[in-house]
């Protein structure tokens, strides 16, 4: 069996915790080597808890979110943090988003030839990145993260292309992870349930509840099962003690003995893909397993 390695691509600090973390721990704790790369350094990011906004912190926050950064990756089980070396690049219309530092603002080849090096050294089978709809959160960095990661995989694989970035790599799968109506649906009508005032309202309420049901579909969608490790969300983000507030009701306002086990899964939407998948798919890997299915590996001139 081949050594499988799954790499995730995120924009800032904290995005790990929040899209995907259970499973990354599920993985790690099977044996996959487990990578990630970090685009921005969230220099950008408010202080969210009431109890770390004080004097010395906004300064610092840049520091700050690279130690939170480092306990989030432990808690959640990454063997490699990366960081990809950019700007936060900040909402659009903001001086950040003019700064020619951010990730935003970077030529695309050059982003692309930093993600590819990644790539090409610690050889995944599998990519996670965003998907092209993110229309419920457009914030550049993460429309960015989406350009970067599907174009540096598709150049992992040319020896043409980066050169320097090492031997070429073909990853097999590129998957997205965003927004789970699953989850949300079940987390919105969990809170009415226990007669709590749900955190979906307005126009989030409404695009919940208008946001089509989804079905598995071969080579369309993998649902994951993280049962027994969805807790990691919950620590993972209270590491990010100057993002995440931990009164939240969004986060945190139902019991843990609740949240932890109200949707033991993670969707996944399927982009470029090399190796065909069975309908129903529960497996990143799937098809990747056994030596014979195995369609990622080193690629020479054609």
């Amino acid at each position: 069996m081949p050594e499988l390695s799954l790499l995730s691509v995120h924009a800032h600090p904290d995005d790990e915790a929040s899209k995907g973390p259970a499973t990354v721990a599920r993985y790690h704790a099977e044996g996959v080597r487990t990578t990630l790369v970090t685009c921005t350094g969230g220099e950008e990011g408010d202080i969210l808890n009431p109890a770390m906004d004080r004097p010395g912190v906004k300064e610092r926050l840049p520091e700050l979110r690279r130690e939170e950064l480092a306990e989030a990756a432990r808690v959640i089980g990454y063997d490699e943090v990366v960081w990809l070396g950019y700007r936060d690049s900040g909402m659009p219309g903001t001086p950040a988003n003019e700064d020619p530092r951010c990730f935003a603002r970077a030529p695309l080849d050059e982003a692309v030839g930093r993600l590819v090096a990644v790539v090409r050294r610690v050889r995944p089978q599998v990519v996670v990145a965003y998907g092209p709809d993110q229309q419920g959160y457009p914030h550049p960095d993460h429309l960015r993260v989406h350009e970067v990661a599907l174009e540096a995989f598709v150049a992992a694989s040319d020896p043409e292309r980066h050169p320097e970035a090492g031997p070429a790599w073909s990853p097999a799968r590129l998957c997205y992870i965003g927004w789970s109506v699953g989850r949300s649906r079940a987390v919105h009508d969990k809170f009415i349930e226990l007669g709590l005032p749900s955190p979906f309202e307005g126009e989030r309420l409404e695009r919940l509840l208008r946001a089509p049901e989804r079905t598995d579909g071969a080579g369309e969608r993998i649902v994951v099962d993280v049962a027994g490790y969805t807790a990691v969300r919950r620590l993972a983000l209270l590491a990010h003690r100057t993002q995440v507030d931990p009164s939240s009701p969004h986060w945190f306002g139902l019991p843990p003995e609740v949240a932890d086990t109200l949707y033991p899964f993670d969707d996944y939407e399927i982009g470029p893909n090399r190796v065909p998948l069975r309908e129903g798919a529960d497996d990143l890997f799937a098809g990747l397993r056994e030596p014979a299915e195995v369609g990622a590996g080193e690629r020479g001139p054609d």
